[in-house]
């Protein structure tokens, strides 16, 4: 449960009541909008004031986070992010912002695992099979993602480093193309996100073989943990994280994480989340900014270590 965050009577002063808007680093109907636009009336509630969600999709999310960085540390401007805010130190050699120094953390809203699923057809009905099958045939075996760099790519790349294995990487423009040929038999794995995949996965047109979360999820209760399937330490999470400018006062940095520990604790937000596949982040801002830096680290490492690019 959420601690129960009481909003004072500064809430509505931010910036004199003027709307507060929430950058979404991706295009309308991607995982971030679909979370911003869930949270978003609920935030207004909480400060008295005008919410509203402006896409800024482009460069993996650092079009609008470049964008926030350089926005008036007044709490008028928020970025609503993805898990690519922890890669893409690593994954660009130079940012128009400095990832560790040009942000407030105000929190995480929620955490999505991602799904180890394949082709119906394939001759693997476990993470097993697969280990076997890839230490079998080293480099035969291949896994579809959504692009260099993107969340399955790198969920793929610590599963061959963990598992001690070798797959081919076919990425995609996109997750919708990745999960189209995985199901239509082109490529045999995908780590796919819960949200989108439960559907296929429940109409027999995807197999789920492990969730790559530390324990099982509601939605998908039958499948394993990849711990449980054998390959222990793979934990990755699609999360979205909100942060400010640097620089915001502290009386406004406490209105919004206040506000925003508020509107996750809403009926209908944590309804709609697990509903999703998801959990709420019951953290307040520091663990979220321990989390966000913990995350750094490890995908900094993963991409260097498998000389992971964009291109």
């Amino acid at each position: 449960m959420l601690a129960p965050w009481a909003i004072g009577p500064a809430a509505a002063a931010i910036a004199g009541g003027k709307p507060v808007t929430l950058v979404v680093s991706y295009p309308p109907g991607g995982g971030a909008d679909i979370i911003a636009r869930l949270i978003a009336p609920k935030l207004a509630e909480a400060l008295g004031q005008p919410v509203v969600v402006e896409n800024k999709p482009g460069a993996s999310g650092t079009i609008a986070a470049n964008q926030v960085a350089r926005a008036t540390p007044d709490g008028t401007s928020l970025l609503v992010d993805a898990s690519s805010f922890a890669v893409n130190p690593a994954l660009f050699p130079k940012l128009p912002y400095d990832t560790a120094t040009a942000f407030t953390p105000l929190g995480l809203i929620a955490q999505f695992p991602n799904v180890l699923v394949c082709t119906p057809s394939f001759e693997a009905k476990s993470v097993a099979d697969v280990l076997r099958l890839a230490r079998a045939k080293p480099g035969h075996i291949a896994y579809a993602s959504s692009g260099n760099g993107s969340a399955q790519h790198l969920a793929g790349a610590l599963f061959e480093d963990l598992a001690k294995v070798k797959l081919i990487h076919v990425p995609y423009r996109g997750g919708g193309p990745a999960m189209t040929d995985v199901m239509g038999g082109q490529v045999p794995l995908f780590f796919a996100n819960v949200a989108s995949s439960l559907g296929h996965i429940q109409s027999g047109k995807l197999r789920a073989l492990a969730v790559t979360a530390t324990v099982r999820s509601r939605s998908l209760p039958e499948v394993p943990t990849m711990a449980e399937a054998g390959v222990k330490g793979h934990e990755v999470l699609e999360w979205n994280p909100v942060l400010a400018p640097a620089g915001l006062p502290s009386d406004v940095r406490a209105t919004l994480v206040a506000a925003l520990q508020k509107a996750k604790s809403d009926p209908e937000v944590l309804g709609r989340i697990r509903a999703l596949g998801g959990d709420v982040f019951a953290g307040n801002d520091q663990q979220a900014a321990a989390f966000l830096k913990q995350q750094q680290i490890l995908w900094s490492r993963v991409v260097k270590e498998r000389g992971i690019t964009r291109e």
